[in-house]
């Protein structure tokens, strides 16, 4: 998908998570191209990058460029008895309250209950035990 991202930012590969407009963004021209095709809260990675540039009051530099986006792999621990390359899940992390160290790889930011992704990889156990004692694989997906 085509969206813009300041000048700075515009390379092949960089992921970055879309946190919403800004409020100057309301009347730009360039919102629906620049805004309106990504959902807040998830994930991109930049594909490519064009040479095609416009004004921006936001970003540094006053400008952004075009670029062409996906939505990013994510890494995230899943319940071992579903971590099947290839194959499609729904998104459901565990039911845990639990302040450890690997919280952020089992709630990864982008990633929300019940998000169909498809198991791009599986990566093996994850460093350390669960506190709790599931058993857990460490996954690459990506939301559908």
């Amino acid at each position: 998908m085509i969206t813009l991202i300041g000048n700075d930012l515009a390379e092949k590969g960089l992921r970055f998570m879309h946190y919403g407009a800004a409020s100057q963004c309301e009347k730009c021209r360039f919102k629906v191209t620049c805004i309106d095709t990504l959902e807040e809260g998830r994930l991109y990675r930049v594909r490519d990058v064009k040479n095609t540039e416009h004004p921006c009051p936001v970003h540094n530099g006053g400008k952004v460029k075009v670029v062409d986006v996906d939505k990013a792999t994510i890494k995230t621990a899943i319940d071992s008895k579903r971590a099947f390359e290839g194959s499609n899940i729904v998104f459901s992390p565990a039911n845990c309250k639990e302040e450890c160290s690997m919280r952020d790889l089992c709630f990864p930011e982008g990633l929300y209950h019940e998000d169909k992704c498809k198991i791009i990889k599986k990566m093996g156990k994850p460093k350390e035990k669960c506190p709790k004692g599931l058993n857990l694989t460490v996954v690459l997906l990506k939301q559908q």
